[in-house]
């Protein structure tokens, strides 16, 4: 009988061990920390805010623009979300406003689109302060920063075709030119919306983390994103695609935080200071 429960005893000791260097390693440090920043719940904060933000937004753009930048913004916006065929045809219907609409819209209802789409980079500012563990900054401080950003991103997306069709060089090099200018966005957005209360080698893992997470879960969706509008309407109506474009704005959303929190992680961890940032450089105010 004490053969037998010797080497039981000794399974749930090594196993009580194996459990705790778990908790005392990075990766029970790490999963702490992601529920504490409510993943799911901010990236549908965030999905919400992009869609409800940015429809509007884009309309407006299609009210005033001139033919070539409305047919650019609709191949890019085609290139982002990987929509063709009818799917597209829908969204090109969007931009087919003319003078009734940009008499519609008027100036005064641009600029309040304008800073309504600003909720977007509010909600992605606090996401990225609750990654760092930073108090909110001060609203006349943050507000500029809101509307850089936005029409920053409103540019990034404008070039997004050209740029993932790599400037007629190849699919390789739009690979290459996306996945380069998504760190780039992340890096900088982090940065600005942050106050630069955060240094730039220490922001660089997660603009890494999110900039390539972003990159292959949007060029995933060249695959299947516009099958799956499709069958969601189909299978529900107009609502269809709705639900299935928040659904994959979710998803995208999960990555960039999940990326941006990794990469605090990595950005605190003691060999990274060591090996890269310079002494005083991280979490310092400025």
């Amino acid at each position: 009988m004490a053969g037998r429960t010797a080497p039981a005893t000794t399974r749930r000791q090594r196993a009580a061990r194996a459990a705790a260097g778990l908790r005392a390693g990075p990766l029970g440090r790490l999963l702490p920390r992601l529920a504490a920043l409510n993943l799911v719940e901010g990236a549908m904060r965030l999905a919400a805010q992009a869609f409800l933000a940015a429809l509007p937004l884009l309309m407006t753009i299609a009210a005033f623009a001139p033919a070539g930048l409305k047919n650019l913004l609709l191949d890019s916006l085609g290139s982002v979300l990987g929509v063709h065929g009818e799917a597209l045809d829908d969204v090109r219907h969007v931009y087919s406003a003319g003078a009734s609409a940009r008499q519609s819209v008027g100036a005064l209802g641009a600029l309040l689109t304008l800073a309504s789409a600003t909720a977007f980079s509010r909600a992605l500012q606090a996401v990225c302060e609750r990654c760092w563990r930073l108090p909110r900054a001060p609203m006349r401080s943050a507000a500029w920063r809101w509307l850089i950003w936005l029409v920053v991103w409103l540019a990034f997306m404008l070039v997004q075709a050209p740029l993932r069709r790599g400037f007629g060089i190849g699919p390789a090099t739009g690979l290459a030119l996306s996945l380069a200018g998504s760190v780039l966005l992340w890096w900088w957005s982090q940065h600005l919306l942050l106050g630069g209360r955060i240094g730039w080698l220490s922001l660089l893992p997660g603009a890494v983390l999110a900039g390539a997470g972003t990159i292959t879960l949007s060029w995933a969706g060249h695959l299947l994103l516009s099958q799956a509008m499709r069958r969601g309407f189909e299978e529900f109506g107009p609502l269809g695609p709705v639900f299935t474009l928040l659904s994959w704005l979710i998803g995208i959303f999960l990555v960039a935080i999940a990326g941006m929190a990794l990469g605090e992680a990595v950005a605190t961890s003691t060999w990274y200071r060591a090996a890269v940032l310079v002494p005083g450089e991280e979490k310092t105010p400025r």
